[in-house]
């Protein structure tokens, strides 16, 4: 205790837990509040799994809404006819790519935090496609198994979860076909356009210069030189 004004108040330490320090956390009372891949997840999202981490409840509630989160969305989707968007088959097979090399390095926490970002990308999306779904499931199979498993047997999958075939992603959905570009004038970024990712430096130039967000900033002035930086950012200098 640590006296404070005439008061003790209770200190604290960051310590492993050693049963002598009376700081053992039980994992039966964590399950039985949030469920077992909830606790999965947390401890795997602490950080590298070599690395030594403080315990704290604190952050667990953020893992307990994804689980959630997700089983609502997926139970929604039934969608089982259409063909996935270009959008929905982009952001999943960033995952699958993301979750299949994190896998190997054993870097599983940055897997699930690739997992709430998908599902945030899916959400915004509207998506509703069982079949994005349904491979998304398997994806979360290692990190939250009893979830993944109930799904798995909604979605009518033939066997366990744990058996299916692991999905390989596709470098062709991964290609960028617009690319957002700050539109900056003698230096000061004013606004961003989209341009198709193969547009060339004079398509550009001449898009820009014919905006009508442009006209505010290049009206009555002299404009020098329009300079493109690829990928990143168009400058006008004017005088």
């Amino acid at each position: 205790f640590i006296l404070e004004d005439g008061k003790y108040v209770c200190g604290w330490a960051v310590e492993k837990m050693y049963k002598s320090m009376f700081n053992v956390v039980n994992p039966d009372m964590i399950v039985e509040r949030y469920g077992a891949d909830t606790l999965r997840l947390y401890e795997m999202f602490l950080g590298p799994v070599e690395q030594s981490k403080p315990w704290d409840t604190n952050g667990i509630d953020g893992c307990h809404r994804f689980l959630k989160k997700f089983w609502s969305q997926a139970i929604a989707a039934d969608d089982i006819t259409s063909t996935p968007t270009a959008e929905e088959l982009k952001s999943l097979h960033k995952l699958i790519k993301k979750v299949s090399q994190d896998i190997e390095h054993f870097s599983y926490n940055t897997s699930i935090s690739a997992f709430m970002i998908c599902l945030s990308e899916l959400s915004q999306l509207k998506c509703h496609n069982r079949e994005i779904f349904k491979t998304f499931t398997v994806l979360l199979a290692p990190f939250a198994p009893h979830v993944a498993e109930e799904l798995w047997e909604i979605y009518g999958g033939e066997g366990s979860v744990c058996d299916a075939r692991w999905p390989e992603y596709n470098e062709a959905y991964l290609v960028e076909s617009q690319v957002q570009l700050t539109i900056s004038f003698n230096g000061k970024a004013r606004f961003q356009m989209a341009f198709a990712a193969d547009a060339d430096e004079n398509t550009i130039r001449e898009t820009v210069l014919a905006d009508e967000k442009s006209q505010r900033y290049i009206e009555g002035k002299q404009v020098v030189k329009v300079i493109v930086v690829k990928g990143r950012i168009v400058n006008v200098v004017v005088k």
